[in-house]
């Protein structure tokens, strides 16, 4: 697959001078179909042959009824059952469930490649440019799969809300939640390139979460390459700034979850390929100390060390945050100015998980009302960013669907709850039927050794593929809405 322009250029520009230049290249290919989607679309498909249209399929009945599970009966095309309690899933796709991994195989060498190039595309939180560059990167990939994309303006960069239409429009939207911003700093590529080895891809922000992008597209295209569509309306929102919590991104995450059947996330599952059931909370705090500046030498007395007071305000939060419940990582500290100069000035960036909602709201209760130790010095607390602890529920029919499509696709899938916190949070905290975790599958994350595994990649496309074109079950009670 030959890069498209966009990508070549903004991997060629490694300092923010030349951003203009990325910038103008991704501009030029806004209309035009990605790479991926080109090697995709413009194949001719044996399986297409076949493919009419189909309205959703019914339940079979008769001969097809006593089918073998996960095998279907003359004339039917099903996705069979999974394991024991999963329930039977009438297939809405053409032919069976091995055409739909057959193609994934055939798709994933563009979808690693298109990884690879988005990872090349550095995307920091926070600089905007760049988020901006790949954001049309990206938008251009879904729209050339069927979809309508616009740009959501944001203080540190755009957000992307994507829309597929379906087969029954009369049907409440499933939602898809991304990020398209990473936590490494502008110039990683140049001691980390992108590398393919042994059966692996690293670099950085390839599976956190560029191959979860990369991934749903390969989806997507995989429909339209066989004449179809998702069942329902299908709604994506990217932010670009998850990683600092979504204190932007979140409101679009929010507008989206009224009247949607379902959340799935594209973040990375376990490594071992589980998906995610559920996520503690998180809370990013800013601990700021204002003392007052006096000379080190001659007049100390005068002085209120900001930095002393900081020291002695993380030592009282430790022991706060050390109730059941409650982890803290003190994750960034400054302040001071010279050696010779009684600070005046520090601060703190706290990063909090809760396992529940009690222990989120006990913590932040407490550090809202810390007051100075020392007499001048002043204390105060910031809420940056904040998300809410999404419990594990019993039951959860959306994971014993998800199950029983992968058993159809020769695939054995499971849940279980995360320690990460995540756009799902908000979802999954009101009860929406949530699962995260439907992304690359790898390790890694936020360190040197982030990577996907390739031999994953092809079943990740057919799960995908398989779960926007096959009808959802009743996931709530009617008396849930």
């Amino acid at each position: 697959m030959v890069p498209s322009a966009s990508v070549q250029a903004a991997a060629a520009t490694s300092g923010a001078a030349k951003t203009a230049v990325a910038r103008t290249a991704v501009a030029k290919t806004a209309a035009a179909r990605s790479a991926l989607a080109k090697s995709v679309l413009t194949k001719t498909v044996v399986a297409k042959t076949a493919v009419a249209k189909p309205a959703v399929a019914k339940p079979a009945t008769g001969s097809a009824a006593t089918a073998t599970p996960g095998t279907a009966a003359p004339g039917t095309a099903t996705l069979g059952t999974a394991a024991p309690g999963a329930t039977t899933v009438p297939t809405a796709l053409p032919g069976v469930p091995q055409a739909l991994s057959t193609r994934a195989r055939t798709l994933a060498g563009a979808v690693r490649r298109r990884c690879a190039d988005l990872a090349r595309i550095e995307s920091p939180s926070g600089d905007a440019p760049r988020l901006d560059a790949l954001a049309e990167e990206l938008a251009a990939g879904f729209r050339a799969t069927g979809a309508t994309a616009r740009r959501e303006p944001g203080p540190a960069g755009d957000h992307l809300v994507l829309e597929w239409e379906g087969r029954d429009e009369s049907l409440p939207h499933l939602l898809i939640v991304g990020h398209h911003d990473t936590v490494w700093p502008v110039g990683t590529l140049a001691d980390w390139p992108v590398t393919e080895e042994d059966g692996r891809l690293t670099g950085p922000g390839v599976v956190d979460m560029k191959g979860g992008l990369a991934i749903l597209e390969g989806a997507l295209a995989l429909l339209a390459d066989l004449g179809e569509c998702p069942h329902r309306t299908v709604r994506l929102v990217v932010v670009s700034d998850e990683e600092v919590g979504s204190p932007d991104g979140r409101r679009l995450v929010e507008r989206q979850l009224r009247g949607a059947a379902a959340v799935v996330g594209l973040e990375p599952p376990h490594p071992d390929g589980r998906l995610k059931t559920a996520r503690r909370g998180s809370t990013r705090v800013r601990l700021t100390v204002t003392g007052r500046e006096a000379h080190a030498g001659n007049d100390a007395h005068d002085g209120v060390s900001a930095v002393d007071e900081l020291v002695d305000q993380l030592v009282l939060v430790r022991d706060l945050a050390g109730q059941p419940g409650t982890e803290l990582n003190a994750g960034r500290i400054s302040g001071g100015s010279r050696a010779n100069v009684v600070a005046g000035r520090a601060e703190a960036e706290l990063g909090l998980r809760f396992s529940t909602a009690e222990a989120q709201r006990r913590t932040l209760d407490n550090l809202a009302r810390l007051t100075a130790l020392r007499p001048g010095a002043r204390v105060r607390t910031e809420v940056l960013s904040s998300r809410p602890a999404w419990p594990e529920r019993t039951g959860n029919p959306l994971l014993r669907h998800v199950r029983s499509l992968a058993a159809a696709l020769g695939q054995q899938l499971d849940g279980a709850p995360a320690g990460g916190a995540g756009d799902t949070n908000l979802p999954g905290s009101r009860g929406l039927p949530t699962l995260d975790g439907f992304g690359a599958v790898g390790a890694g994350a936020h360190a040197r050794h982030e990577h996907i595994r390739l031999d994953q990649i092809a079943p990740r496309i057919a799960l995908l593929a398989a779960l926007l074109a096959v009808p959802l079950p009743r996931l709530r009670d009617r008396a849930e809405g």
